[in-house]
């Protein structure tokens, strides 16, 4: 761990009927090479299954290792949401920072397992300046092998990125998020600063999209977004999600693009050159980077005009 982090961290979890997920996930926390007790924060919510007993004996397995706190909701129906569940287990996690000056919360999944170093190069990140840190998403073929056909869509969005990420670095780079990096920051990794959280007003109460909306929110305040290349957490690759628009459904996206549905289509890389042209312009005003976050969301969409690559 860096020695110049004088920071308090908890992990925070929203989990609806994840009762077969849980242990898993406990495991994977409790081995981490985080020194000391490790913070976690969960959100039962709208849960029917035996997600509590579960969690108590994860508390008992793990005593002394794991600060287990949990926090129970039952949304009701036009509520019962990804924005609902993961703001309360934000919320539970600010209750149980020492001190909100040095600490950070870290949103992920009751699917996700992270590798053993993942709070300490998170905790790296933030040693270097960060206010958030995104982390790379993987899927956990170890537990659950992708079929070939899904695998391969999948490494073809892969090149893709890198290849946006490619334009985006030698037109605008951001001198605080360099390459290497990968581009995701979604709620299955974000961590982000306690007083920045509370800063840019926490995760929005919406159905899909609630870990971008809290980024756009933050970067919108002059926050510093990065994503180290060696930041990334295993989640699994399932189709019958818990948040409508989340990995299961970008999941389900794949495999019928696998099944022979009409092929994926992304924009083409010339409207990420000029979308990046646009960027740097702006980034050069005062002011000009978190004017890109309050207005890039109103920009027109690009168009899906290229046919994605997919190669045996």
């Amino acid at each position: 761990m860096p020695d110049a982090l004088p920071v308090a961290l908890c992990i925070c979890v929203p989990a609806r009927n994840e009762a077969a997920r849980l242990p898993a996930f406990f495991d994977a926390i409790a081995e981490q090479d985080w020194p000391g007790e490790i913070c976690v924060a969960i959100a039962v919510n709208n849960t029917t299954d035996d997600s509590l007993s579960l969690i108590e004996a994860a508390r008992r397995r793990h005593a002394g290792r794991l600060a287990i706190h949990v926090v129970t909701a039952q949304f009701p129906a036009e509520l019962a949401h990804a924005g609902s569940a993961r703001r309360l287990a934000m919320h539970e996690g600010l209750r149980h920072l020492p001190d909100l000056d040095d600490a950070v919360l870290i949103s992920t999944d009751a699917d996700a397992r992270p590798p053993v170093d993942w709070l300490d190069t998170i905790a790296g990140a933030f040693s270097r300046g960060a206010d958030l840190v995104g982390g790379r998403i993987v899927i956990d073929e170890e537990r659950e092998p992708l079929p070939a056909a899904v695998a391969k869509v999948r490494r073809a969005w892969d090149r893709y990125w890198s290849q946006v990420r490619a334009i985006e670095d030698a037109i605008d780079p951001v001198a605080w998020d360099p390459a290497p990096r990968h581009g995701d920051h979604t709620g299955a990794s974000l961590a982000i600063r306690a007083r920045t959280y509370l800063a840019c007003g926490g995760i929005p109460l919406v159905a899909t999209g609630e870990d971008r909306g809290l980024v756009l929110a933050a970067l919108a305040l002059g926050a510093r977004l990065v994503h180290p290349s060696d930041v990334f957490i295993r989640v699994s690759p399932r189709t019958d999600g818990r948040a409508e628009g989340g990995m299961a459904s970008a999941m389900a996206q794949l495999l019928n693009s696998a099944e022979g549905a009409p092929p994926p289509m992304a924009p083409a890389f010339h409207h990420w050159e000029t979308r990046a042209a646009w960027r740097k312009e702006l980034r050069t005003r005062i002011g000009g980077s978190a004017q890109i976050a309050r207005d890039e969301p109103g920009l027109p969409p690009m168009p899906h005009d290229m046919c994605l690559e997919v190669v045996e």
